[in-house]
């Protein structure tokens, strides 16, 4: 399945010169849903995963199909204040200034092995960010996966320390 056919390009959002990967018309279509989820977990191959770590907020809609597919656990990734439990941040560079991830603090357990998930790899200060949120934890990171990877932002050098798979380049 050509899954590039359901990613369109939105010019200049959510500001002027950026084109923004809208993923919505993959997710509206059922059969493109499932074969979408069906290749993410290809991508996993036979690695166990206890618990799938998806980031706010379209990192949600796959890493629950994945979790459920994969018989493991959903951890949302949240920004700062968001989470309503006990909660562990790690801050990370944007552009301009920075932003706060958080994850509850019984989200993982020591040794727990984890996949993270997000729809983009763009910088990689997402990523990095929660690979960190979930090694601080005691998770131990198998996969960084991902929808689509924006090969010219080099995010996958921020987290070359981990396997990183995702399904499309650009």
């Amino acid at each position: 399945m050509d899954f590039k056919l359901y990613v369109r390009d939105i010019e200049d959002f959510p500001s002027k010169g950026i084109t923004f990967k809208d993923i919505t018309p993959l997710l509206k279509d059922a059969g493109a849903l499932q074969q979408t989820t069906k290749a993410l977990l290809e991508l996993v191959g036979d690695a166990k995963v206890d618990k799938v770590v998806g980031m706010e907020s379209r990192g949600f809609f796959f890493a629950s199909l994945l979790a459920s597919q994969l018989n493991a656990g959903f951890v949302p990734v949240r920004k700062q204040g968001k989470l309503p439990g006990d909660t562990i941040g790690q801050t990370y560079a944007l552009e301009y200034g920075s932003d706060t991830l958080e994850v509850h603090k019984d989200a993982i357990l020591e040794g727990e092995r984890v996949l993270v998930h997000d729809d983009v790899l763009a910088t990689g200060g997402t990523a990095k960010a929660t690979c960190e949120l979930v090694e601080r934890l005691g998770g131990v990171v198998v996969q960084c996966n991902f929808l689509i990877e924006l090969d010219f932002l080099r995010g996958r050098e921020k987290i070359s320390n981990y396997q990183v798979r995702s399904l499309l380049n650009y």
